[in-house]
């Protein structure tokens, strides 16, 4: 399973509300429909650990894929890169990373 985690936080004075009526609409079903996605969410940090320390982003999202070639063609497919461009626009700091899952304890 390849996973691709995105930490982000909106830009300053960006309205938190009109971003997440889009991100839980329009945009998750962009992502959902992505070729190859086997599963995606999405999750505002609301917390960090150690007890005190303060997030450094405030959103997360996470698309997997069943394998690095579905990824690929999923993912970085030439329409997907030109719509993520589009929409990086919304974001202020953000990092995005590529995981292989060794393994998995959910269903």
């Amino acid at each position: 399973m390849i996973r691709l985690t995105v930490l982000y936080n909106l830009p300053d004075g960006a309205d938190e509300a009109e971003f997440l009526k889009w991100r839980l609409t329009d945009h998750q079903r962009t992502n959902e429909a992505m070729p190859g996605v086997e599963h995606t969410d999405f999750a505002r940090i609301t917390d960090c650990w150690p007890a005190g320390a303060m997030p450094p982003y405030r959103f997360q999202t996470t698309v997997e894929w069943r394998d690095r070639p579905a990824y690929e063609a999923g993912f970085l497919d030439a329409a997907v890169q030109k719509k993520l461009q589009e929409n990086l626009r919304r974001l202020g700091s953000y990092c995005f990373f590529v995981s292989e899952l060794l393994i998995d304890s959910g269903g």
